[in-house]
């Protein structure tokens, strides 16, 4: 695989995969905040679009090899032009997840993409809340659809953010924390994802 140039995703593939691409970032906090509190500028919301339109076409316009370093700088230039510094690792598991799904469609395994469907589903039925009062006078949350506890996990992001350029905490992606820069494909279900160099820490 190093070294080779890129397979092309097949016909079916290839929506599954852009879908699969504007679901990993929806649910990325980071960018949503960012683009929430426009920190980017009115444009913010565009700027993500673009994002979206960049990453799906670098992975199959590219001519060269898919390197996770340059995803993961293509991730964070994006950010930077959003006035955000991610500092809490999620760009690199975003990047990672990004080439496991690629390396999923290419495969025409679309389970990923799947899920990533079904949470998005559920995010939203949780979303149908209406306002009660009880026997007491107090007003409940009664939320239809799934648990309350499974509502959007962005209420439990921490924010350290300087007028400057915040600095974003952890991200509400079901990710793995322990997930490896690379691991060879095994009955685990693991692809191989290609380290091109070291990335120094950014500052």
């Amino acid at each position: 695989m190093d070294g080779a140039p890129p397979r092309a995703l097949t016909a079916e593939a290839m929506p599954v995969f852009s879908e699969g691409t504007y679901l990993i970032l929806s649910r990325w906090s980071a960018l949503r905040m960012a683009v929430d509190n426009e920190w980017g500028g009115r444009d913010s919301s565009q700027k993500a679009d673009q994002l979206t339109s960049d990453i799906i076409s670098w992975f199959t316009q590219s001519r060269e090899p898919l390197y996770i370093d340059d995803l993961e700088a293509l991730l964070d230039e994006a950010m930077l032009s959003l006035n955000t510094e991610a500092e809490d690792g999620s760009i690199e598991e975003v990047a990672y997840k990004l080439m496991t799904m690629h390396e999923e469609c290419l495969e025409g395994n679309f389970q990923s993409v799947e899920s990533l469907r079904e949470s998005k589903q559920r995010e939203v039925s949780v979303h149908h809340v209406r306002q009660v009062v009880n026997e007491d006078g107090d007003e409940d949350d009664d939320i239809s659809g799934d648990d309350a506890n499974e509502n959007d996990n962005s209420s439990n992001m921490i924010l350290d953010a300087p007028a400057s350029r915040p600095n974003m905490n952890p991200v509400d992606m079901p990710v793995n924390d322990s997930i490896p820069k690379a691991a060879t494909e095994a009955g685990d279900g693991w692809v191989e994802v290609t380290h091109k160099r070291n990335r120094g820490k950014r500052n």
